[in-house]
Formats: C-alpha cells, structure tokens, sequence
C-alpha cells in the first residue's frame, strides 16, 4: 500500500514483536547504566533534528548549510575533482526488447566502478534513466566476485522492458573489486572515525559519478533521472539524493531508518560501516531524508524487517513530512509497506515500479509484469582481468585527506594563531558531543579507609546523566592540603573496596604529595566493544572522545574537594590513557604537568576522536600541551615526533618538554 500522511497513532503488534526481540538480542550486554546513556543521547540528538523549523524561509535558509554538513560527513567536502570517467564498454548482451552495456567507469582516478547499463530498444527520444544501487549480495562463482549487481539484475530488466534507461552499479565491497566497507564493524580500523572517513561517501561519490555518466548518454533524458535501491542500496539512495538535485525522483527501499532504531533498539549491531555518516553534527537520520524536499520520495518498507524496524521508519515519515508540509507538496511524499522480512519481494517492487510511472513518465504503470533475472552471473561480470593500478581495495587511506604536518611556526604570534585554530576545529568538530560545560560535576563519597595514617577515599562522580565514574584518593592523615596531586589515570573499573585497598598499597603517598586514580567510562565486555564503541559515533561521539570529558570531570571534581581547590595537579598516564590525557589537558585549566609513556605518536595507532587526522595528530597536540604545562614524555619511538622535537627547540616559543626512557 502506498500512504502519503499516515496517522501519526499507527502501530503494528507485528512490529512491537520484532522491535523488542530485536532490542532484547541486541542490547545484550549492555549494563543498563549504558543502555540508558544511548537512549538519553539519542532521545536529545532526535528532539532537535526537525523540531525547530516552523517555516519554509527557515527550512530554505538552513538548506544550504545543512547540505554542506552532509557532504562533510560523508568525507565530500570539499567535493572531489570531477575528473575524466574514462567509460570503457567490455561487452553486450541483446535481448528482444532490451540490451544490456557490461561497462566500466573511473569515479576517482584508478577507482573503478563496474556496472551494467540496461537500454530499451527502439527508443525514438531520450527517456527517463534509473539509477539502482545495490544492497549487500555477495555473488561469487568459481570463487569470483560477479559483483552484487548481478543479484539485482531482475531490476534493470523491468525498467528497461518499459522504457527506461537503467544503470546498475556494484558497491565497493561486493564489486568484482572487492573493497572493505566493515573497517570499524570488524577490522578493528578505528582510525577511520579519526580520519573522518565512511565508505558512506566512497558509495555517494560513485554513484554521483554514475549520474555524470548517464547524463552523458544520448539514450538520456537527463531532467528525469531517479534513483531507487534497497537495504545498503536504499541508503546510498538518500545519500545521493540529499547531495545531487540532479535525481528527481527517490525510492530507497529497506534503507532508511533514525538513530532509535540504529542504537537503541540496537540494529547497528546488524549493519557495516557504510550505512553511517561520520555524525560530527550530530545528526538524526530524517534531516537526510528532509534533504530530500520537495522531490518525489517514496519511502519502502516491510513491516518485519530486523534490519530496519519500521517503527524508525514510521517516526522519519512523521518527521520528513512537517518539510513537505512547508512545501505544500505532500503527494509527493509517499509511503509503502508490504508484508514480510528484509527480502526483496515482488510486493515491494510494484509500489517502487508504480512510483516512477507517476513522478518520472506522469502516467500509470503496469506493474503486473514480473520483475524476473535471465542472465547468469558471469554473463553479467565486466572485467576478464582486476585492472593492476586499481585502488578500490585501499581507498580508505586516501578517499579522506589527512592534514599535513605544518611548518614550524617561527614567532610566538604564528604559533599561537596556529593554536586557536587547532583548538577551534578540535572543539567543533572532534568533541562536539561534550555535555554542557557550565555545570560543575556532583562528587558522592562512596567510602573511607585508613591505616597506618594513610587515608583513602573513594568517590563517584556523576560526569554526565548515566556516566559514573570512580577516583580513589590517597593522602596522610596529617595532611590536609597536600602541596601537589598526582593523577593518574588507568583502564577499568574501580570498586570501593578492594581497589582503594590495592591503591593505598601501591600509591602510598610520599612527603606532602596526594595520590588519584581515575578510571574513565569503560568499553564493556570484550564481546561488546566494538559495537559499544560504533554507538558513540552515531551519537557523534567516540569512547575514547568521552574518556577526555570524563578526566576533565576528574580534574573538576578533585578541585571541588576540600581542601584540594588550588592545588598543582599533576596527570599520570600511558598509551591510549596517556592521549585522553594530553587532550584532556589542552581544555581544562589548572594541571601542571603531564607525566606520559608508552605513547603512539599517531592517531592512526592511537585512540579515534572523530576527524582529529583532519585536523592535527598527536605530536602537535602534545606541543600545545607543553605550551600550557610541563610535558615528559616517555616513548620508545623515534618517528613521529619531529614536529615537537622541533617546536620543543625554539626558545621563543616557551614549550617546556623533558623527553624520558
């Protein structure tokens, strides 16, 4: 069934089942302090997605800007050279009423895209083209990738049996070259949140691509160019559209939902990584949709999908509508649902088929012609052979460009001009998801212990809503303001028992000096972490970008002590701690001096903020620190760090750094 404004009441008890089995299965795990973190931080993040427009003025002054923050989450911004497509056609399969183009296009240099362009025979004009984009089928024969736009064949053969050009294009992980679009889902490759990098933008810019090469078809009549796709393919789809005003008219089917849906009832835990923007602004995923307006936008689902509950579906409905509302153009926004799981079923097809005939060739379809496939695989694939100087495979390392290491400032006045500017890009956009800053943490002691005059205490501070992390504190008895604390700053839970046992016995203070141990937010059971840890960029967040909110809490909640407020405070800290550290220190005024071993010298090895590789690394991050501090450091490498090596020698610039082994 096709809907243009359902009732905002609607439910399913079909899909309150599949929404709980889904949330039970996949929040598994989670303590309930965790649980209950996400589901503030998605409940703010959807609360301020659409709700502030009120006018089509607004909505139309804000357009523009927003579609740039799109681009930038997608690592498009700025927009990569169009350079030549270099189109090379391998081969044709004819049919009565159709031909089929096995062709292949360059999107970057030496990025290939394979695709397969679907003609009906006998045109007399240009006639409407069809994008389609694949979702994730591995189609493999004698151990080769056909690339997944053979699974989808049945597609193209439907739209060119009547009457439209249609280009199928494989994705990057499933092409007949087979890149990698589950870098932080498996492979452990956190660095792409520092580099600000998606294989999201990767399927965008191919399939911007993709619209360059069908507008320079003569077969095309380039004002009528749709786009459709399901699952990963339904996602590109919105992507796509929300970037290129040259698609007209959009049908994503099962690939489009909100961040409840993603992280709260857990479905992230389902989807790889080029599902996702790089959330630096914080994004729900219906402003994608909004992107959309006034366009012709179908929205497709099934009502028991468990990769796209249609709750999410039906709250980014709700939402997206209120813009073409403002538009006054509500027939054009449409909803379908159709019964069933996450398959692409004849069901789904028909109302996507009948979409197009209205918006695209404004006439009814018949959409009782069956959409069915004809060719096997191999027929379909492209290359003979993997061109040698492809980069498909690697394109993560380049897709999104690091920024270079800078020249080393000269004067004072350049260096502190180069900072403010670091600190800015580092604020807005790598720790953006910061709470509020201008309400002090709440301190609760949770227990007390001496022996032998040595006092420990232990506390709980309330860093945020759901985030309660412990400090012990250890100093003598007879010491009531200690000349100098020492924090520092470790992995893992702390208890109020046994640990402030463990620390008194291990950090038993020396002369006058206090001794702190903080343990920030934890990453969970091993099994977790990963998919804990990809929960925090779609908040636009990272774990390791919270632990710096969290010692920045410790450092307030020590200075909210008795007897503790003017007191040096010296941070102790190695490896990933030992970064949170270093930033942690470049915000919050007040600490002395940092004592840091065993450090990466790159966020490519160390912990992921998001887009910090844009904007700096760790060795100009340390600099700033020892411009506010005093810096040891203790690192068995000696690459990397040329650049405070450097800084760290101009006595004009008043760096103050020890280096130790």
């Amino acid at each position: 069934m096709i809907k243009s404004h359902p009732p905002k009441t609607w439910r399913s008890t079909r899909l309150a089942g599949v929404v709980l089995l889904v949330a039970a299965r996949q929040m598994l795990g989670l303590d309930i302090a965790t649980e209950g973190y996400f589901k503030a931080e998605t409940a703010r993040l959807s609360g301020s997605c659409l709700n502030n427009i009120h006018t089509l003025a607004e909505w139309q002054a804000r357009r523009p800007g927003l579609c740039r923050e799109a681009a930038e989450m997608l690592g498009l911004d700025p927009m990569p050279e169009r350079t030549q497509l270099k189109p090379v056609i391998t081969g044709t399969l004819n049919e009565d009423a159709f031909t089929v183009e096995k062709l292949y296009f360059q999107s970057r240099p030496h990025l290939y895209v394979t695709a397969n362009l679907y003609l009906p025979k006998r045109l007399t004009k240009p006639a409407p083209a069809i994008l389609y984009l694949c979702g994730h089928t591995l189609v493999m024969t004698n151990e080769i990738s056909c690339g997944n736009k053979t699974a989808y064949q049945q597609h193209g053969i439907w739209f060119a049996r009547n009457g439209y050009v249609c280009l199928i294009i494989d994705t990057l992980d499933l092409g007949e070259i087979r890149g990698i679009h589950r870098g932080t889902y498996s492979e452990k490759m956190w660095w792409w949140n520092a580099r600000g990098y998606t294989p999201a933008g990767v399927e965008t810019w191919n399939a911007m691509r993709a619209l360059d090469y069908l507008a320079s078809r003569p077969e095309v009549d380039a004002e009528r160019i749709g786009v459709t796709g399901r699952s990963g393919g339904g996602a590109y789809s919105w992507f796509l559209a929300a970037l290129d005003d040259r698609v007209k008219v959009i049908a994503p089917v099962a690939g489009i939902a909100d961040l409840h849906s993603y992280v709260v009832d857990g479905t992230v835990d389902r989807h790889c990584d080029c599902m996702f923007l790089v959330n630096t602004y914080r994004w729900d995923y219906p402003m994608l949709a909004a992107l959309c307006a006034p366009r012709p936008l179908l929205l497709a689902n099934t009502d028991a999908d468990e990769y796209f509950p249609l709750s999410g579906v039906m709250r980014t409905h709700d939402e997206v509508a209120q813009i073409y509302d403002l538009y006054h153009a509500s027939t054009n926004f449409g909803l379908a649902i159709g019964p069933g799981p996450h398959r692409d079923t004849p069901e789904m097809q028909a109302p996507v088929f009948h979409w197009f005939g209205l918006h695209l060739k404004h006439e009814e379809t018949n959409s009782e012609m069956a959409a069915v496939k004809m060719f096997p695989p191999l027929a379909l694939k492209v290359f003979d052979k993997i061109p040698n100087d492809q980069i498909n495979t690697r394109i993560q390392e380049s897709f999104v460009a690091a920024a270079p290491c800078p020249e080393t400032p000269v004067t004072l006045t350049a260096w502190r001009a180069l900072r403010d500017g670091w600190m800015k890009d580092l604020r807005a956009k790598c720790f953006a998801g910061w709470p509020d800053e201008s309400s002090p943490p709440v301190v609760v002691r949770l227990s007390s212990e001496e022996s032998e005059g040595v006092v420990c205490d232990v506390y709980e501070i309330h860093s945020q809503p759901f985030v309660s992390p412990r400090i012990c504190v250890v100093r003598k008895a007879t010491v009531k303001k200690p000349r100098e604390i020492v924090l520092r700053i470790v992995d893992g839970p702390l208890s109020a028992g046994a640990d402030a046992r463990k620390t008194m016995d291990r950090f038993g203070p020396a002369g006058e000096a206090a001794q702190a141990v903080f343990a920030p937010r934890d990453a969970g059971p091993a099994s977790e972490e990963a998919q804990l840890r990809r929960r925090y960029m779609l908040v636009g967040q990272t774990l390791d970008g919270m632990r710096v909110w969290d010692i920045r809490r410790a450092v307030q909640a020590l200075r909210a002590m008795g007897g503790f407020e003017d007191v040096p405070i010296r941070i102790q800290a190695e490896g990933t701690m030992g970064v949170n550290a270093l930033y942690a220190s470049l915000f919050e005024p007040g600490i002395s001096g940092l004592d840091l071993h065993r450090m990466p010298s790159s966020h490519a090895e160390g912990p992921d903020y998001l887009n910090v590789l844009k904007i700096l690394d760790i060795p100009q991050a340390a600099a700033m620190a020892a411009s506010r501090c005093s810096l040891r450091l203790g690192t068995s490498q000696t690459e990397g760090w040329e650049f405070l090596k450097t800084m760290a020698k101009s006595t004009a610039l008043g760096l103050r750094v020890e280096w130790v082994k």
